[in-house]
């Protein structure tokens, strides 16, 4: 059964994009607080917070790759671009868009041709993310079945869940929950976060037209998850 593994890269819509009455919603807490400095810290924290909801950020990047052919497509929107950032990496290539629209048909075209996923933290992320994106931009969406029946690896086998046991034990217990890169290390996989891009670095990427190195940043987090689902595979699939 053909697998594909899949990660995104999210960056917040400006302020101005919401009227005055979405922006006062999204600030309450923030203005509740009594304490100026306090109240300007919740402030930066929810900020910072709006690129990981679907109706205050938007998908800039999409890498994917067949689990077992190592094949695939990054998809990354991009104000403008030369030749050197089309060109393939290895087996896989890349595909500038002009925006979002143009990318999450992109993707939803390829998703067709699976069926089923591989993740980490997609269940809980990536694919309510795109769902809601493709929504709100009214793209159709070719999989409808990916958030699934949680505890079953089809279609979607999220790995975030898959090494916690479904959180058997919580934050605290033996399988608590830990992040990409912190399994990536511990099972001797190289970590996507090796060359000093994270999440957080988007937005001044994006601002400096870094877009092939956003690319590159979310095909490296895609080798690495689908480097960590073969580990889960020969060592723990089936367990319960």
């Amino acid at each position: 059964m053909a697998k594909l593994v899949f990660d995104i890269e999210t960056l917040a819509q400006p302020l101005e994009n919401f009227d005055e009455v979405q922006v006062e919603y999204l600030f309450r807490e923030a203005g509740r607080i009594a304490d100026p400095t306090a109240s300007e810290a919740k402030r930066v924290e929810i900020e910072n917070m709006m690129s990981l909801w679907p109706l205050t950020s938007r998908v800039i990047c999409i890498a994917m790759v067949n689990a077992e052919t190592s094949r695939g497509q990054v998809l990354f929107t991009a104000e403008d671009f030369d030749e050197d950032e089309t060109k393939a990496s290895g087996e896989v290539e890349f595909v500038p868009c002009v925006d979002e629209g143009e990318l999450l048909t992109a993707f939803w075209d390829v998703a067709e041709h699976y069926d089923s996923v591989v993740t980490f933290n997609g269940r809980g992320f990536d694919v309510p993310f795109l769902y809601l994106r493709s929504a709100v931009l009214n793209v159709p969406i070719t999989r409808k079945n990916w958030l699934g029946y949680r505890y079953q690896v089809e279609p979607h086998c999220d790995l975030a869940e898959q090494f916690t046991f479904y959180n058997v034990s919580g934050r605290e217990g033996a399988a608590r929950k830990f992040n990409l890169d912190f399994y990536c290390k511990v099972f001797g996989i190289e970590s996507p976060k090796g060359q000093g891009v994270d999440g957080t670095c988007m937005a001044d990427m994006v601002a400096a037209g870094r877009f092939r190195e956003i690319a590159e940043y979310c095909l490296r987090d895609v080798r690495a998850t689908t480097q960590l689902f073969h580990v889960w595979k020969e060592r723990l699939a089936g367990i319960k």
